[in-house]
């Protein structure tokens, strides 16, 4: 209670008249340097305005959120997770933006952030910024085995079995590390395959797991594991132990994951950094890329701020070209922009852009992170179907019962 006192006192809202524009943007967002060009810029046009920029902290901010959103004084501006949106779209604590779609650049947006702003029909959370996952490959091991970026699925099983031949004589060397429960990469077959994880009927979702189309995605996904005889735990996500760690130890050749993970396994091998590349999740249709999680943020204006023309003026500002390739050269995926030239500077950059374009969202439910905060049952279902303790019937009918109950 004293943390969310403190907070919302010192980050409420404006009064009537004030000068002052009051934005929660998170840790790591945004660089400095075009936060501080931007409210620069911003108080330019708006003489006798003031930004009162606040940094917020992952941990906590949904609770935060909610008393805040509740309040009289709310935020101007906020940033919320994707995953975040529809719980206060739904409760009605942030503006409708729908007639300013096509003001903020509508026809760029990422398609998945859109979908997670959206609530019934009507837009309430305006893209920021996103991140989707790569194959981040090692390119001297790559090119040791005569292997060149696969564009399918039947030719990245053929990669793992050639990296696996080339380093047959190291007994600790995977071609694939990958863990038992990452399903944001299940994600990717089982959209790929046709399938989703849930569909959406007004305000009800009901799963959709017990499909021929999640079954064929755990059957790759299988596959993925048995080939590469990877030794990452099937009982554990991708962090448990974190597998850009393993990769900087220099005994995989690949991994499913993040730009940034290469800094992570770089603290380890700094010289991993200039091995490494990466190409889009190959789709089981040759030459096009599997559908991506797009993970990320999106800026919203609270229902109560007294301040939302000032607000929407702001997210022009943001949203507008000249900070989204800012965003883009900092490494994320910009979310109102097509132009993604500044991320491809990188290898690695490049194919989450292009990887980019072909974006998914978990289903917008307001009860969303539940799912993902508790025993989710993406991860018991690949679990008991890798591990043999259910067959692939058994573990998406159990699965899909349990997504029910938590989504209500």
């Amino acid at each position: 209670m004293a943390l969310f006192a403190t907070g919302c006192g010192g980050g409420g809202g404006t009064s009537a008249g004030s000068g002052e524009l009051t934005v929660w943007l998170m840790n790591g967002s945004a660089p400095t340097s075009l936060t501080d060009e931007l409210h620069k810029e911003f108080e330019s046009k708006h003489p006798g305005v003031k930004v009162k920029y606040e940094i917020q902290q992952w941990t906590g901010i949904q609770d935060k959120l909610t008393t805040a959103l509740a309040g009289n004084q709310p935020p101007d501006v906020v940033e919320l997770g994707n995953t975040q949106n529809p719980k206060f779209a739904k409760e009605g604590v942030l503006t409708d933006l729908t007639a300013d779609v096509s003001e903020l650049g509508g026809s760029q947006w990422l398609e998945g952030l859109k979908q997670s702003g959206a609530w019934q029909g009507k837009q309430y959370g305006v893209p920021f910024y996103a991140a989707n996952r790569s194959v981040i490959y090692r390119k001297d091991l790559f090119d040791k085995a005569g292997i060149t970026e696969p564009t399918s699925r039947a030719e990245w099983l053929e990669a793992i079995r050639k990296l696996k031949a080339a380093n047959a004589s190291d007994p600790e060397f995977q071609p694939l590390y990958l863990a038992g429960q990452n399903w944001y990469s299940l994600l990717s077959f089982i959209w790929d395959e046709g399938g989703d994880i849930a569909r959406q009927e007004g305000e009800k979702f009901t799963a959709t797991l017990e499909t021929p189309q999640v079954r064929s995605a755990l059957e790759f996904y299988k596959q993925l594991v048995e080939v590469s005889a990877t030794k990452a735990p099937k009982d554990a996500d991708e962090q448990k132990p974190e597998q850009a760690g393993i990769y900087g130890q220099g005994k995989v050749g690949m991994i499913i994951g993040l730009p940034w993970e290469v800094d992570t396994a770089a603290k380890t091998d700094p010289s991993i950094k200039s091995k490494s590349a990466a190409f889009p999740i190959p789709s089981k249709n040759p030459g096009t890329t599997a559908p991506v999680f797009q993970g990320g943020s999106n800026l919203a204006i609270p229902a109560g701020s007294k301040n939302a023309a000032l607000a929407k003026d702001y997210l022009k500002l943001m949203t507008s070209a000249k900070y989204q390739s800012q965003l883009a050269k900092g490494g994320m995926v910009p979310g109102t922009s097509k132009d993604t030239g500044e991320l491809e500077a990188s290898p690695v950059g490049a194919a989450m852009a292009k990887g980019s374009r072909n974006g998914r969202a978990v289903p917008a439910s307001p009860k969303w992170s539940t799912v993902e905060e508790g025993q989710n049952p993406l991860k018991d279902m690949l679990t008991a179907y890798l591990t043999g303790a259910k067959d692939a019937t058994k573990a998406t009918a159990d699965a899909a019962a349990k997504l029910n109950g938590l989504l209500g």
